[in-house]
């Protein structure tokens, strides 16, 4: 591994600042999207790198926000920002930037998106979108009601790999649809925010998000007829390992398994009567891709700074995917639209009530 020095200074923004618009709007195509993240923790600091891949001119992290002053200097600092905020109401209330990243944890999603959204700030969250079905209609109805693009930060569905998975499908490659099979597990005992209620805890919403939303991607946002789910609680009272069973119209099925106690396949397989696809591990963030029996790769640029989570700078795709919406004035994304966000956590609410999962949030 390189020093820290040299690593620094290949993560940092170039100089002479932001880029602004100037109110012109036939200048916003050569303009950096301006961002601003809102929390200064793991996933905050793999986007930053990420970022780092993109072109300057097209991305700029021009502000890092965090409930301490602190640590937002200390990630500055660490990732070359000009501007670092001790609250998340001075970053709602700053005019400079053209979009909010969400990095916080996921219980919080709800009540911090909702602050920047009030405030007329476009805002890219991440997964799982909140706690609820109810949480997740109540973003997307404000984002409506203040004219701001709203996206849940499924990165998965803006890599090259679901592109192209899009495109076959489509193309009806492996013929008539038939099954679809997904499966992520990743031993996470160890971490709190894993396994404690109050943190948002499970499998389900952490990684078992990651298999529905590809399932929902290949059947194309259409609601399943069935859902047969069962699992394993922790004594925590949240779920360890689940499995679902979804049917959907003209005799298609899906099934999932998920865990934050056994390393499963991270596979996933579309199959049909004419062959399958399959997203090798980790399907999440894939860099392979099997059409029957041939395998075709869509390699990552390296990091500048080490990553906390694998193939982080694959967060890049969903960057410029937020960019060209922004261009383009489009307040959903097509790749992630909110109606498969709502889905996707009414699907989840429902796998919650089968496998004996309640969160305070529920209640409220």
């Amino acid at each position: 591994m390189a020093s820290a020095s040299p690593q620094r200074s290949q993560c940092d923004w170039p100089t002479g600042g932001i880029q602004t618009t100037d109110g012109v709007e036939n200048q916003k195509f050569n303009m950096a999207t301006r961002w601003g993240l809102c929390g200064a923790g793991k996933i905050s600091h793999d986007f930053s790198v990420a970022m780092k891949t993109l072109p300057p001119g097209d991305h700029q992290i021009a502000v890092i926000a965090s409930r301490s002053l602190e640590r937002s200097k200390e990630f500055a600092k660490k990732h070359g920002i000009p501007k670092a905020y001790g609250s998340y109401e001075e970053l709602a209330n700053d005019p400079d930037i053209d979009i909010v990243y969400l990095g916080v944890l996921h219980t919080e999603h709800w009540r911090v998106g909702l602050l920047f959204l009030k405030a007329g700030k476009n805002v890219l969250c991440e997964k799982p979108f909140a706690m609820n079905s109810r949480q997740v209609k109540d973003l997307v109805a404000t984002a409506k009601k203040n004219n701001v693009f709203l996206m849940e930060a499924i990165w998965s569905r803006c890599f090259p790999v679901h592109a192209e998975v899009r495109r076959l499908l489509s193309e009806e490659a492996v013929g008539e649809l038939k099954l679809v099979k997904a499966y992520f597990g990743s031993p996470q005992l160890h971490i709190p925010r894993s396994v404690e209620k109050e943190l948002g805890g499970g499998a389900l919403l952490d990684i078992g998000v990651y298999c529905l939303q590809f399932v929902l991607m290949v059947f194309n946002g259409e609601r399943p007829e069935s859902i047969q789910a069962t699992g394993v609680l922790l004594d925590s009272g949240v779920d360890e390992s689940v499995v679902v069973v979804m049917k959907f119209s003209r005799n298609r099925m899906a099934f999932c398994a998920f865990s934050i106690a056994a390393r499963l396949p991270n596979d996933a397989v579309v199959s049909g009567t004419k062959g399958s696809i399959t997203v090798l591990g980790p399907m999440h963030c894939p860099t392979t891709l099997r059409v029957n029996d041939k395998e075709t790769e869509y390699p990552l640029p390296e990091p500048c700074l080490p990553l906390n989570f694998t193939n982080s700078t694959g967060l890049r795709y969903e960057a410029e995917e937020v960019r060209q919406c922004l261009l383009k004035g489009l307040k959903e994304s097509p790749r992630m639209p909110l109606a498969d966000s709502v889905l996707l956590t009414e699907i989840m609410d429902e796998i919650r009530k089968q496998v004996g999962v309640a969160f305070s949030q529920d209640s409220q």
